[in-house]
């Protein structure tokens, strides 16, 4: 099956809709190609170098700003609506409120950002671009804030955009949560190995999810290539189209074709302006 469209930044500058009328922000998914873990800071904390991409699979976010509350609608029990959302404490760190109601795409704890992606359209959204501060809220917060194609590194805060290259990837994420702290703590205890395939916590999300194999070797097998885990995972994927039950096929989206703004009819009869974030 195939997501739906990729994200675009609003034409008509941060904070739009800020009148009270309705603004829709679509929040796509990061996919980490590689990545290494390059140090441990005295607090325990991971230092990291990794290649991220954009993909065009994404949440949607339909915002009222000056409102209240947060509405998910998808993506499973385990998603919180109260102050520990990301999307929560993204209003938080810019100072606005808002109602809104977040369709869930993305699977959560799979690897794909999708908190932090929900969480980057918000920091769009209010034109903010401290990607220190976007960092702190979460580790892919800062990529899924400037999107497109880049080497990340640091703690995630240090974002350098690279040109941008077209690419197909097909991704199975299997029915497992992957908590990315247990992830962490197990490629501490199992003396920092190296992923093979170019994430070095594989190793140790195969470690605490042996599990996650199985899914591993029905992708491998159904499209010869060898798959890699994205970032802690649980999703696997490969490169090129390859569609097939519990597959999604995706396609990397460049920063630049973001900039478009639709207008859509909305519930009561208005125009609901579209921005995708």
């Amino acid at each position: 099956m195939k997501p739906g469209d990729g994200s675009a930044e609003t034409t008509e500058g941060p904070g739009a809709g800020d009148g009270g009328h309705p603004v829709v922000l679509r929040a796509p998914a990061k996919l980490t190609l590689s990545l290494a873990v390059t140090g441990v800071r005295p607090d325990g904390l991971h230092l990291i170098r990794a290649e991220m991409v954009t993909l065009d699979l994404h949440d949607t976010l339909e915002l009222t700003p000056g409102g209240s509350g947060l509405t998910v609608i998808g993506g499973g029990d385990d998603i919180p609506t109260g102050p520990d959302n990301l999307v929560n404490k993204a209003l938080g760190l810019v100072g606005r409120t808002a109602a809104i109601r977040l369709t869930k795409r993305i699977p959560s704890q799979a690897g794909l950002g999708g908190g932090s992606s929900d969480a980057g359209a918000i920091l769009r959204w209010a034109g903010f671009d401290d990607l220190e501060a976007a960092a702190g809220l979460g580790a892919d917060v800062a990529f899924c804030t400037v999107g497109g194609r880049a080497i990340v590194e640091g703690m995630g805060e240090v974002v350098r955009p690279l040109p941008f290259v077209p690419l197909i990837f097909t991704l199975v994420t299997p029915p497992l949560a992957c908590p990315t702290g247990a992830i962490y703590r197990a490629w501490d205890e199992l003396g920092g190995p190296t992923g093979e395939a170019g994430n070095d916590l594989e190793p140790a999300a195969l470690h605490v999810m042996p599990e996650l194999a199985r899914w591993r070797d029905e992708l491998a097998e159904a499209t010869g290539r060898r798959p890699r885990l994205a970032g802690s995972g649980s999703t696997w994927f490969v490169e090129g189209d390859h569609p097939g039950a519990g597959r999604v096929v995706c396609r990397t989206v460049d920063r630049g074709d973001r900039a478009k703004t639709e207008n859509t009819p909305g519930h009561d009869g208005r125009a609901t302006a579209q921005f995708d974030a």
